[in-house]
């Protein structure tokens, strides 16, 4: 029923300005649609008020999940009122797909990005400074040995570009999202739902310790609990060669209750609002959350107009009230021009041939 992941959705101030910059660094630059409508479905977690957004569907043909990147337009985005850190609820830090660490440096580099200065933070050791813009941090390995390094983008958002090896074409070191560093309140908990109702069954680590991989978040420096996940089951589905495998790091700081990173925020408010799956057979789905305790709390029925694309989508939260996202695509363009568009409905979870899929590369938008 789950094929694979299929974005994070991150809410931004300024979409034009946030989406040239995910293009330069991450080349995230393949728009799947570019839409601009109401939420009416979403007014659980809108204050009970449907509003406005613009939201876009950026893709890298690399390989990997896209960004869909989401402004309000009926109100004033409000920024969280606190740094987030590890240790608080919610969406840390967007795993990246990187096929060299080295060359997603030098490119993150070319793209005006600066390299991070240490300084000292007291009784904790040196960590990386805090705000300051866009910047990356030295590589590092992480608990399996598998080397990765953060990029912090302008609004001081956390990506961690992943030595995972995943290439679906082209040439270039970094791919789109490979999934999320999640904090949760309690590990055992939480694997009930990412492993029992998610599938995220295999675990390539549990470690409990201070990580200095870790250090270039905030909070990262305390006495932590991580929990690597990925999924037995290979990706699927008409993309499940361009999203390729996904992974999940639960982290759980001993320090005291996490805040909630949403927390008397909106849904889209500045930040990672969700992780989206991409799915078949939303209903079966759909009994399969409820049985388990986590039940569908949005859910658009059999098929919802995204304008230039179509599909159900649903929500579940986390046990930490983290939103899960699940889409069932229905209809996509290739060539809107021409009046192209894929009828996936159809197709019954068949992959796409691998040629079809590059075509969607056509609409590249090149700054």
């Amino acid at each position: 029923m789950i094929n694979g992941l299929q974005q994070i959705g991150i809410g931004v101030v300024d979409i034009e300005s946030r989406w040239r910059w995910y293009r330069r660094a991450f080349g995230m630059d393949v728009p799947i649609f570019d839409e601009a409508a109401k939420a009416p479905l979403m007014t659980r977690y809108t204050g009970g008020t449907v509003h406005s957004r613009r939201a876009v569907l950026a893709l890298n043909m690399t390989g990997g999940a896209g960004f869909e990147i989401w402004q309000y337009t009926s109100r004033a985005p409000e920024p969280c009122a606190f740094e987030p850190a590890v240790g608080d609820l919610g969406l840390l830090a967007a795993r990246m797909h990187c096929t060299s660490p080295e060359g997603a440096r030098e490119k993150v580099e070319r793209a005006g990005v600066r390299q991070a200065e240490e300084v000292d933070c007291g009784p904790g050791g040196a960590r990386p400074e805090e705000g300051g813009g866009a910047a990356f941090f030295e590589p590092q390995s992480a608990p399996d040995a598998t080397e990765h390094f953060f990029v912090r983008d302008p609004a001081g958002l956390h990506f961690d570009l992943v030595n995972t090896g995943h290439r679906f074409s082209g040439s270039q070191p970094i791919g789109g999202p490979a999934g999320a560093l999640i904090g949760v309140s309690d590990i055992e908990t939480s694997l009930a739902f990412y492993r029992d109702v998610l599938g995220f069954d295999l675990v390539r680590y549990d470690e409990t310790g201070v990580f200095d991989d870790l250090r270039p978040l905030p909070g990262g420096n305390l006495e932590l609990r991580r929990v690597l996940l990925e999924r037995s089951a290979p990706p699927s589905g008409p993309f499940g060669a361009l999203l390729g495998p996904p992974s999940i790091e639960l982290v759980h700081a001993f320090e005291g209750r996490g805040r909630k990173i949403y927390e008397d925020r909106f849904w889209g408010d500045p930040g990672f609002i969700h992780l989206c799956f991409d799915i078949q057979n939303g209903e079966a789905l759909k009994e399969r959350c409820a049985s388990r305790g986590f039940p569908f709390t949005v859910d658009s029925g059999e098929s919802f107009d995204m304008g230039e694309a179509a599909g159900r989508f649903a929500y579940v939260e986390d046990p930490d009230g983290t939103l899960i996202e699940f889409v069932e695509t229905h209809r996509i363009p290739v060539l809107k021009k021409i009046g192209w568009y894929l009828n996936l409905k159809k197709r019954d979870g068949r992959p796409l041939p691998k040629l079809v899929v590059r075509l969607l590369g056509l609409t590249r938008v090149k700054d």
